[in-house]
């Protein structure tokens, strides 16, 4: 999860802080908040708000983790300013805005609003052209032709046909889009922390073969001890019982656990007073029973299990308690939460140590797989490496060549510049008959003389 704050102002000019914690389920939290904003009156003073502007301003955006993040927070800011979509969107219940119903009445929303999608999509369509000429070049592939309208397919949050105009498609389009993608968020999540800890252990276990008999064998008892000294800690509530929120009722909020009333304890921690338990509101809940086990002094806590255990806590009281799935606990839903059995005798919950995150063969696919990358890693360098060395010898040869046009141009340029030689014939020479060496004159005298 990304941290970001996201702000939704209300027909009267109030500020709804959705959430610093951005997850799966807060594209589906800004959908819902849409629907529920004029139900959910909030006291304000009249006086102080300031009359609607007009203008369009550009949206702060939020990070739901999507690649297309900015292009949907600007989609869904742009829309809630037109009011006949507010209208509409406040009669449409949450399945069919997930099926992509709410998408016709675009055809309604004003000409300005309309007009701002258009550009929206042209920028997201460019952004696009743009990562797959980045792919391209990465992949060495740089000055071919790319063939943008048959890759942009892939992208399926938009209308790749029409990359001109917004049309009802794209707003279909991106909703199912966001709502399949953050419906795997959680997955996705699970599987990267289970990679996580396989890695965990194959490091470990990669360290001990560096080591000696001895070193290994210590460093195998210090990790038992740390194993166990992990697992000693007190009992843990299970997450949304009785037990479980009478002692933040008590530890936290600083009430008699006799006077608990779940009402009451809905109201002090819907932070931000909207009517729900949001994804981060009920993960706040759970700190106290993480305190338990997880101290990040402690060498043998890994707050990355922690988170991961925060998130566990979260699923587990969402399914339990969330009837219409929306991914938000109302006061209804909590309330009637309370009144069941397994509320206030509930099962003992498991953690982490005591579920293990992966199988024996799940590992042993893992660390083949890092063989073959590292493999696969090792003849690409190779391979760069002899690209380097060839580029190297080239380079010298360009260099070499270079030296001698260089001296080529310098001798050229010296002829230019200098007189032209004249040859002469010395008067005081002569050749010997039989000889190719001239004599000179000063020693004709001691030669014989013939008659």
């Amino acid at each position: 999860m990304l941290s970001q704050t996201c702000y939704i102002r209300n027909d009267n000019g109030d500020v709804l802080v959705l959430s610093q914690m951005w997850g799966p389920s807060h594209f589906f939290l800004i959908l819902c908040l849409w629907a529920c904003l004029d139900a959910l009156p909030v006291a304000v003073n009249k006086t102080k708000v300031s009359p609607p502007v007009e203008e369009l301003e550009p949206p702060k955006s939020a990070d739901t983790g999507l690649h297309y993040d900015r292009y949907l927070r600007e989609v869904i800011d742009f829309l809630e300013k037109d009011p006949h979509f507010r209208e509409k969107l406040h009669n449409t219940d949450m399945e069919d805005i997930k099926q992509g119903k709410l998408a016709k009445e675009l055809d309604f929303v004003s000409h300005h609003v309309r007009t701002k999608l258009d550009e929206l999509k042209r920028q997201e369509v460019n952004r696009l052209r743009t990562l797959i000429k980045l792919k391209q070049d990465a992949n060495g592939e740089k000055g071919m032709t790319v063939d943008h309208q048959a890759l942009l397919k892939q992208f399926e949050h938009l209308n790749n046909m029409n990359p001109h105009t917004f049309e009802v498609e794209d707003l279909d389009r991106l909703i199912k889009s966001a709502t399949n993608d953050l419906d795997n968020f959680d997955k996705e999540r699970h599987e990267d922390f289970k990679k996580y800890e396989m890695a965990k252990e194959h490091d470990r276990k990669e360290h001990l073969k560096t080591l000696d008999e001895d070193a290994r064998k210590k460093e195998e008892e210090h990790f038992e001890e740390l194993k166990k000294k992990h697992a000693d800690h007190p009992k843990i509530n299970h997450p949304g019982s009785q037990d479980q929120l009478k002692e933040v009722w008590e530890e936290a909020d600083g009430l008699d656990p006799n006077d608990f009333d779940p009402k009451t304890f809905f109201k002090l921690h819907d932070t931000n007073g909207d009517g729900y338990f949001d994804e981060q509101e009920l993960e706040a809940l759970f700190t106290k029973e993480l305190e338990k086990v997880y101290d990040p002094t402690h060498e043998e806590d890994d707050m990355m299990e922690m988170e991961e255990e925060r998130l566990r806590m979260r699923e587990h009281v969402m399914n339990e308690v969330d009837t219409n799935k929306d991914r938000l606990v109302s006061l209804d839903e909590f309330i009637t939460a309370t009144n069941r059995k397994e509320f206030l005798e509930p099962d003992g919950w498991e953690t982490l140590e005591q579920n293990p995150i992966y199988t024996e063969e799940e590992l042993r696919e893992f660390e083949e797989h890092l063989a073959r990358e590292e493999q696969d890693l090792n003849l690409k360098t190779n391979d760069l490496m002899k690209q380097r060395e060839e580029l190297e010898r080239q380079q010298e040869q360009l260099n070499a060549q270079k030296m001698e046009l260089q001296r080529a141009v310098e001798h050229m340029e010296r002829s230019k510049t200098e007189p032209p030689v004249q040859s002469k014939v010395p008067s005081a020479v002569e050749i010997l008959p039989g000889d190719s060496q001239p004599v000179s004159q000063g020693h004709q005298q001691d030669l014989p003389t013939h008659s």
